[in-house]
């Protein structure tokens, strides 16, 4: 991936007549050259490169999952989903372990803080503010 991962707009992402162009759209959005610096990281040949891209060639699933991780974006998964009619403004990835962790901290962080509040507000006037 060449920097960070890519924002293609959904409406871009239909608009592609192809997988192959959808797959462009994503390496132009890298800043990638199609031709040049894709298929090497890949492992698939220049000649079998070329015939994917026009469409005499079939990709495999873990072809495109490397595509997306090359190019830093799931714009070629996207433009399948669009092709088998999903709405692609409606989709969310799932939460991974790591973010579900994230989140329940920061909810209970939020909730301590809140509680930390009520009780200090308590305190104040219980004390008459004496105490911060």
């Amino acid at each position: 991936m060449k920097g960070p991962e890519s924002h293609i707009r959904a409406h871009d992402i239909a608009r592609q007549p192809t997988l192959a162009g959808a797959i462009a759209l994503g390496a132009a959005a890298a800043g990638l050259d199609l031709a040049k610096e894709m298929h090497v990281p890949l492992g698939i040949d220049a000649g079998t490169w070329s015939r994917m891209q026009a469409g005499e060639a079939g990709y495999r699933w873990k072809q495109i999952s490397a595509i997306c991780d090359l190019i830093g974006s799931d714009a070629p998964i996207l433009w399948m989903l669009h092709q088998r009619g999903y709405d692609l403004h409606s989709l969310r990835k799932r939460e991974t372990e790591t973010e579900k962790q994230l989140r329940e901290a920061r909810e209970q962080i939020a909730e301590l803080v809140k509680e930390r509040e009520i009780e200090r507000r308590a305190i104040r006037a219980t004390f008459g503010g004496a105490i911060a």
